[in-house]
């Protein structure tokens, strides 16, 4: 049998169903969207990295967030029914690309010049460079706005609007001061979600005030 159509499934269709038709199914009702089958890459990410690599290095490179990342990413945006998105710490443009276009999937339409569904802040005027333009060749360009300066700065600029998604993925010594802004200027919408880059590594969580995820003495899985 099929979810394709997107319909309610019996008891009997849940359980004669395959895995992959269960995972497209609770993937669909999750999202927006009840015609989505399951996130999806953007047909250009893939050159997005390669361009990356090239322009800089691959350890640089590896500040882009994943595919696999990126498809989380977009699957949260349906999951929470996000319309405005705040990411901090745009780079080249591959997690944002990955935003806007789940945004554009869902339905959601470009608004104006200063009320875009994504907002983006960079310290380089280089990289926003490069990210804008990745944007217009993946289509989205009219979905993002992206400002330049010191994040710490322009988040207290932002006051008076609200995101239903804020992605931190900038400068890991600051984590806690963007926190604290997008809490005190009541930034983050009612139901919406943090999401906080690289909280895992070594360098990052004395800075965010939570113990370090893995014991010292721990010790590998089998």
């Amino acid at each position: 049998m099929s979810f394709e159509s997107f319909h309610v499934p019996t008891k009997t269709e849940l359980e004669s169903a395959s895995s992959q038709e269960l995972r497209t199914y609770y993937a669909a009702s999750a999202s927006v969207n009840p015609n989505l089958s399951t996130p999806s890459i953007p047909p250009t990410i893939p050159k997005v990295f390669e361009d990356t690599i090239a322009l800089t290095n691959p350890f640089v490179a590896k500040m882009a967030v994943s595919q696999y990342q990126g498809v989380i990413q977009n699957f949260l945006v349906g999951l929470v029914n996000a319309k405005r998105i705040l990411e901090i710490g745009t780079f080249t443009g591959s997690s944002t690309i990955f935003f806007a276009s789940a945004l554009k999937r869902n339905g959601i339409k470009p608004t104006a010049a200063d009320r875009k569904p994504v907002i983006g802040l960079d310290i380089s005027e280089k990289y926003a460079n490069v990210a804008r333009s990745n944007f217009a060749d993946a289509g989205v360009e009219d979905y993002i706005e992206v400002i330049v300066g010191d994040a710490r700065e322009n988040l207290a600029k932002l006051e008076g609007q609200q995101f239903d998604i804020v992605f931190l993925d900038a400068d890991k010594l600051s984590y806690r001061q963007y926190y604290d802004t997008v809490m005190e200027k009541n930034l983050l919408s009612e139901n919406g979600i943090i999401i906080a880059d690289n909280t895992a590594f070594d360098c990052v969580t004395p800075f965010i005030n939570i113990p370090a995820p893995v014991a010292d003495d721990a010790k590998p899985l089998d």
